[in-house]
């Protein structure tokens, strides 16, 4: 192995962050590596976008659509209940995703 670092290693303190997580909090391993799996694939997928535009000529929305596609944001309740509302006439609609439904309606304000 080659003294070279590679170019996505976490910095020193995200390491002691993960080590404390671990051994002071009991933070168990499984989910500290996914935590680190995903810091690694933040990491490239932001050096991909800086490519794209610098390299490619790609323009700064061009490449948010492209972040935007690669970590979509999970819908929100409230676009969940509407979901779960517009197809509440199909005949295999579960009368257990109400709980969705009520989820949603109880975040709203009085």
């Amino acid at each position: 192995m080659t003294d070279q670092q590679h170019p996505i290693t976490p910095p020193s303190e995200l390491l002691q962050l993960w080590f404390e997580q671990h051994n002071d909090y009991n933070k168990g391993i499984n989910e500290l590596l996914i935590e680190a799996t995903q810091w690694g694939a933040d990491k490239e997928l932001l050096a991909c976008g800086n490519y794209l535009k610098q390299c490619a000529a790609w323009e700064e929305e061009d490449v948010i659509e492209f972040y935007n596609y690669r970590r979509p944001k999970p819908p929100s309740l409230k676009e969940q209940a509407l979901a779960l509302l517009n197809k509440a006439e199909d005949p295999s609609w579960d009368i257990n995703d109400f709980s969705i439904v009520r989820k949603a309606l109880e975040q709203l304000p009085e």
